[in-house]
């Protein structure tokens, strides 16, 4: 959709953002300037582009800054107005980082936030900001939020069945945990 509008001249550019949040294991130190740093975080938004555009159009549009690739902690105090913004892993941002990257939207604008809230690699504790933006901000016209399930993968066929396996094994887990929990409170109640 973003390239399309692009195309159409319906916006300007293209900036795609991500969190540098890694999925459980600890990198450390990486060589490099930030661009470099960074660069793991944003392949998939590589990845993404060259699966739409051919690769001379992806290398003509980033140099003439019509697509973006931007950190999300650089995107305080900028305005982005005629653009089409995209947070891509947005499960993986804080509540501060999620308002704030909200907020950045200027004129003839549009945010698009995608995330998987069964893949928060947050640390323990630490609320969600797409969770949490789902909760405090449905119902308010002109925001739309779409839920998508293992029938709408659309990599490998195996996907589904591996998401959907996982899903089973989360809710009898939970089951489990309930029967335990009540079973341990009549416990303590006649004890």
């Amino acid at each position: 959709m973003a390239v399309h509008l692009l195309s159409e001249g319906a916006v300007r550019r293209i900036i795609l953002a991500r969190p540098a949040v890694e999925a459980g294991e600890k990198l450390g130190f990486l060589p490099g300037d930030i661009a470099a740093k960074f660069d793991p975080f944003v392949r998939p938004l590589y990845d993404a582009l060259y699966d739409m555009l051919e690769a001379e159009q992806v290398s003509a549009r980033l140099e003439q800054g019509t697509i973006e690739i931007a950190p999300l902690a650089f995107m305080r105090g900028r305005t982005l107005n005629g653009a089409f913004v995209i947070l891509d892993e947005g499960q993986n941002t804080s509540i501060a980082q999620m308002k704030m990257f909200l907020t950045r939207l200027g004129a003839d604008s549009k945010a698009v936030v995608t995330g998987d809230v069964t893949q928060i690699d947050l640390p323990r504790g630490k609320r969600s900001g797409l969770v949490h933006a789902c909760e405090v901000l449905s119902g308010i016209k002109g925001i739309e939020f779409v839920q998508f399930d293992e029938t709408d993968v659309v990599r490998h066929e195996l996907v589904q069945k591996i998401i959907r396996a996982y899903e089973e094994a989360a809710k009898k887990e939970a089951l489990e945990e309930e029967s335990a929990a009540a079973s341990d409170s009549g416990e303590t109640a006649m004890g």
